[in-house]
């Protein structure tokens, strides 16, 4: 293994001699905010936890916590370590699937939950990577509503989930993966059809496909803002079957653009709304976090995330 230059004597010994453990523990305290909910979080007594914090200030010799009355707060010193700490944790959690990676046997399952009809480029595009890389290695797709794959992912029921969310959690990471934008269409059995462009309003009285449940947010604020679905003619759990619905005339809908351009009936849909106002809103790529992902996700996850980075313009986190 290559390193940017050779340990030093005292480099040597200190990895020799120190704890690995102590860094886990610090890390907790840093990420917990105290002594105390470290404790909790561990499912340990908090004399060992304040114990292991002492052991590893003698280590380094420097103050790593400062404490007062008011509770705990990282020095200066604290807060290097303990970005180094979350690194230390970032690569022994990815130990497992480079491990498997080299000997070339990367094998299990990957749960993945998304919202109905995604489309993005990036994500099919590293999946069927993935899948020539690692042909073992079992991809289980499960559709359902966005609330459902966010739950979903909060509670370890699945690795990977694709959705929007308007009210992202902390204890969640969101990668952004695509911006889906929507429209208003109607089929070419409808009395609108070929009368478009139109404001909103005038188009609060038309009776309505919608989605239900796996409605985005800010779609259903865009709707309630200009009066727009209050009369329904239709309603369907999935994308696919919204587009069926207006396509037959059943009745106007919102459904993705990307989608309506690509379904086998574009040439019967019509817009209704100016381009220059459509709704959007974000798709994401949630996970719950390095620690709680199988071998075969994390290597998935990087290759996602690495395709979005350069994507996107940012380094890879």
């Amino acid at each position: 293994m290559a390193r940017d230059r050779p340990l030093s004597d005292r480099e040597r010994l200190f990895t020799r001699n120190v704890d690995w453990n102590l860094f886990r523990v610090f890390l907790e305290i840093a990420e917990a905010g105290g002594v105390s909910a470290a404790a909790r979080i561990l499912n340990r007594q908090q004399p060992s936890i304040s114990a292991a914090l002492k052991r590893l200030e003698g280590h380094l010799d420097v103050e790593l916590v400062h404490r007062t009355a008011r509770g705990t707060s990282l020095t200066p010193a604290g807060r290097a370590l303990a970005e180094q700490c979350a690194e230390i944790h970032r690569r022994v959690a990815r130990m497992p699937a480079e491990v498997a990676m080299a000997r070339g046997e990367l094998d299990g399952t990957i749960a993945v939950r998304l919202i109905s009809d995604m489309v993005s480029q990036d994500f099919d595009a590293a999946l069927a990577a993935f899948h020539k890389a690692h042909p073992a290695v079992e991809v289980r797709l499960d559709i359902a509503p966005w609330r459902e794959v966010i739950r979903s992912v909060a509670s370890g029921d699945v690795e990977i989930g694709v959705a929007c969310d308007s009210a992202p959690s902390a204890d969640l990471r969101y990668d952004l993966l695509t911006r889906e934008v929507q429209q208003v269409y109607c089929g070419r059995g409808h009395p609108l059809h070929g009368k478009g462009p139109m404001s909103p309003t005038e188009l609060a009285g038309e009776a309505f496909i919608l989605t239900g449940a796996d409605e985005p947010e800010d779609m259903a604020r865009f709707r309630r803002r200009y009066g727009l679905g209050t009369r329904v003619s239709g309603l369907a759990e999935t994308m696919s079957e919204a587009l069926r619905l207006v396509s037959l005339g059943v009745g106007v809908g919102f459904l993705p653009t990307a989608i309506a351009g690509q379904a086998p009936w574009n040439g019967s849909l019509a817009p209704l709304l100016p381009a220059s106002m459509l709704p959007n809103y974000d798709i994401y790529l949630v996970t719950r976090g390095d620690e709680a992902e199988s071998a075969p996700a994390r290597v998935l996850i990087d290759a996602l995330r690495a395709r979005l980075a350069a994507k996107w313009g940012r380094a890879e986190p």
